[in-house]
């Protein structure tokens, strides 16, 4: 059953280095004021909605303490239909923000149930009152009017929202809606119809506004260029006409990272990246050179790629990933120059030492060495990656002894690098086979001391308990096994020393059977970043707005800070994208500068983090089918973040479906034990019905051994009795160290990670343990 997908956030040290890339408008009510007197136009024309945009009446902001666990926010959590009772019981309430908040929930639900007419009793008035969401409330208006089927007051609405807030990117809505080419109002360009006999109503008609006013697009790319709307008019204006150099900017910038984005980066290159006879330089500038070679690389456009970075600003790391965009395009002998280049106009940049490493690589073995040389010579920091592959050179060329040389001064001169750290270890697992435990033990008590904070270090931790046990030294493993934990709490180092502890937390033989309590976070955390508006919606768990707008906040997209990308993350995985969520948030992790590693070190102190990286969605699911097959819900949503990163409708490359990536002939046989004659693998409930029968089969047939079960799920049964095979009795913490996929090692290593971290982070008695 052996399938092949993406491991992430891998637990190799080699994959883990694949893994490391307010103008306000007036005009209309200076005239109505002008033409009704101020007293009409206070008790027709709904004042709340001008307040959220004159720049003076500034309600725009929310007290720290208003924002933490409050009544109302302490129900975002819960489905729609279970908090409705209470949700209107603060509606009811005296005038306050927990009673603006509940009907604005309450209007977004009953618009989510497609009940327009009952939003709109919600929202009447509520603009007075909560006027940090002016412009949301009439968006919400609008929808509302769509949904009744009241198109003129829809167009009212969004007509409303597009001329009081045209300043911020809310307004992107409403210009959307009017001027797409699927807009449904391009023929309705007047509020009010031509019978209605009312002053306000003929006002209305008399003021109706254009969305094709050209003051209203170039505001929008003026102020909020980024808006995922704005850059959907943006395509459909190219479409239309290509000549649009400073539209192809813009999506250059913001859109790289899209589908389908290479089509007009090869317009923009095709037609304005090149100086032509009447001009003295090209269009594009090496900003926007950046942005298209970031598209292409996301593309494995490679070549294309190396031929931007060639073009933007020129420092060490655009030259580095030029020559290796030409690498990856499989030409060596370019990359090979271009490689050489890098250490020619930065010879003291990082990057240089890597592209040293990189030729030595390309280079026939006979003519490797001397780059190797120099990159030691050069950089003594990282000298012991280049020694590792100076000494599997000189094998190679049947230097034994010089390649011994080499090696030995991996345990002498560089013993504190990685690439030491790298080889001790290797040398530890090899006594430790050999029968030579005590020699293991000074070795990998060599590495947590000399790399305390390195990746192995953890792993060393962990075996030099078991080491130290194994020879008696029962308070000497005790210590080890406690500074795996406090050094590396998150780990999976971490749960197998708590197990040695005798920590109530499961081991390998008795997981399955645990069944911890789970405690969530009450509310939702405060976002990092972002404009109080934005901070609010996301509190109030309105996803698809809180991610649009943060869109069109989120302007520093190329190079952005450690804060925005977790914010970024953070919304990502709140609008279900947990895919890309959870991967921008664990990628801070490899960031370089001095500046963003005190960032992220500070960061991941934070529980924000953590519950971030792992949080818990279909967890009904989870625990009603884990409860049914007796099985420790924490595990099978362990696989699950493994398996799919909670996508429900991700497909492996091997055909695997859903989030716990069940293959369709393995669904198919599982659905026949069960008798469930009707299921589809990309839906959530029926993909996590079958695959926990599935997980608590093979822990049937392997004895409730959760690492065989585990490492049967990812390789299948017939690969792990394989492994077994004439092995009676082992030690399974061997046996995962031994497996010989590197991808089910990997794996295995990492679902029990998960489940660590779910343990540590929602179980409260595990919590004040590591606290």
């Amino acid at each position: 059953m052996r399938k092949t997908r993406q491991i992430f956030v891998p637990h190799s040290l080699s994959r883990r280095k694949q893994r490391k890339t307010l103008i306000a408008v007036v005009a209309g009510i200076g005239l109505c004021t002008l033409l009704l007197g101020g007293t009409i136009l206070a008790r027709n024309y709904n004042l709340g909605s001008v307040a959220g945009w004159l720049p003076f009446l500034n309600y725009n902001s929310i007290k720290p303490e208003d924002r933490g666990n409050t009544p109302t926010l302490r129900l975002v959590s819960l489905p729609a239909a279970q908090r409705a009772e209470q949700l209107k019981a603060i509606a009811k309430g005296e005038k306050s923000l927990e009673r603006s908040r509940a009907r604005y929930i309450l209007a977004a639900d009953a618009i989510a149930a497609k009940q327009g007419k009952e939003a709109l009793t919600w929202l009447d008035g509520l603009d007075k009152d909560y006027p940090i969401l002016s412009g949301y409330i009439t968006l919400q208006k609008a929808r509302s009017y769509e949904l009744i089927g009241d198109k003129s007051q829809a167009l009212a609405a969004w007509q409303d929202l597009l001329k009081h807030h045209s300043n911020k990117p809310v307004a992107a809505e409403a210009l959307y809606a009017l001027a797409a080419k699927t807009s449904k109002y391009l023929d309705s360009t007047l509020t009010a119809s031509t019978n209605q006999s009312g002053v306000m109503e003929k006002f209305q008609h008399f003021s109706a506004i254009s969305p094709k006013d050209p003051k209203y697009w170039e505001n929008a790319i003026a102020k909020y260029p980024s808006h995922p709307l704005i850059l959907e008019l943006a395509k459909a204006k190219i479409e239309k006409d290509p000549a649009q150099p400073e539209l192809m900017s813009i999506l250059t910038r913001y859109a790289f990272d899209q589908p389908k984005i290479t089509k007009i980066l090869d317009q923009f290159v095709a037609q304005y990246g090149k100086t032509g006879e009447d001009k003295d330089k090209a269009i594009i500038s090496p900003k926007d050179w950046e942005a298209i070679a970031i598209g292409y690389w996301k593309a494995k456009k490679y070549g294309q790629a190396s031929a931007a970075y060639a073009k933007t600003e020129p420092t060490s790391r655009h030259a580095y990933l030029a020559a290796l965009g030409l690498e990856y395009a499989e030409k060596r002998g370019e990359a090979k120059l271009a490689y050489q280049k890098v250490v020619e106009e930065f010879p003291r940049a990082t990057e240089s030492f890597d592209a040293l490493v990189k030729i030595a690589k390309i280079e026939p073995d006979i003519e490797a060495v001397p780059y190797l040389d120099q990159a030691i010579d050069r950089f003594p920091d990282r000298a012991g990656e280049a020694v590792i592959v100076k000494a599997e050179t000189l094998e190679r060329l049947s230097s034994q002894q010089a390649a011994e040389v080499a090696r030995e001064l991996l345990l002498t001169k560089y013993s504190k690098s990685p690439a030491g750290a790298a080889y001790q270890w290797k040398l530890a697992r090899a006594k430790a086979a050999g029968g030579d435990p005590k020699s293991a033990l000074q070795l990998a008590q060599t590495i947590t001391k000399n790399n305390p904070d390195s990746f192995l270090a953890r792993q060393a931790g962990y075996w030099a308990g078991k080491w130290a046990n194994k020879l008696g030294q029962k308070q000497e493993a005790k210590a080890a096994f406690e500074q795996v934990i406090a050094n590396h709490p998150q780990s999976y180092y971490a749960w197998r020393s708590a197990v040695q502890l005798g920590w109530q937390v499961g081991d390998f033989s008795t997981v399955r059977q645990i069944n911890p309590k789970i405690v969530s976070p009450p509310t939702r955390p405060i976002l990092p970043l972002g404009s109080e508006t934005l901070k609010e919606l996301y509190q109030l768990g309105q996803d698809r707005d809180a991610w649009m707008l943060w869109q069109a906040e989120f302007t520093n997209r190329i190079k952005p800070t450690v804060t925005e990308e977790f914010t970024d993350g953070l919304l990502r995985i709140a609008s279900g994208d947990y895919l890309e969520g959870i991967s921008t948030i664990a990628s801070l992790e490899d960031r370089e500068t001095p500046q963003e590693k005190a960032e992220y070190e500070k960061l991941q102190k934070t529980p924000t983090y953590w519950y971030a990286l792992y949080p818990l969605p279909f967890m009904d699911a989870i625990a009603n089918y884990s409860k049914q097959h007796h099985l420790n819900p924490l595990l099978t949503i362990a696989l699950i973040r493994q398996e799919s990163r909670f996508e429900s409708d991700i497909r492996s490359s091997a055909g695997a479906v859903g989030l716990m990536q069940m293959m369709p002939t393995t669904g198919e046989l599982v659905a026949k034990n069960i008798k469930l004659a009707q299921y589809k693998l990309d839906n959530p409930n029926d993909n996590i019905k079958l695959g926990t029968w599935l997980l608590a089969d093979l822990l049937q047939s392997h004895n409730n051994n959760s690492a065989l079960a585990v490492a049967s799920y990812n390789a299948g049964s017939g690969n792990t009795g394989q492994w077994l095979a004439g092995k009676g009795a082992i030690d399974t913490d061997e046996f995962v160290e031994s497996i010989p996929f590197p991808e089910t090692q990997d794996y295995v290593k990492q679902v029990f990670g998960n489940y660590w971290n779910y343990l540590r982070l929602y179980n409260p008695q595990i919590a004040a343990k590591i606290k």
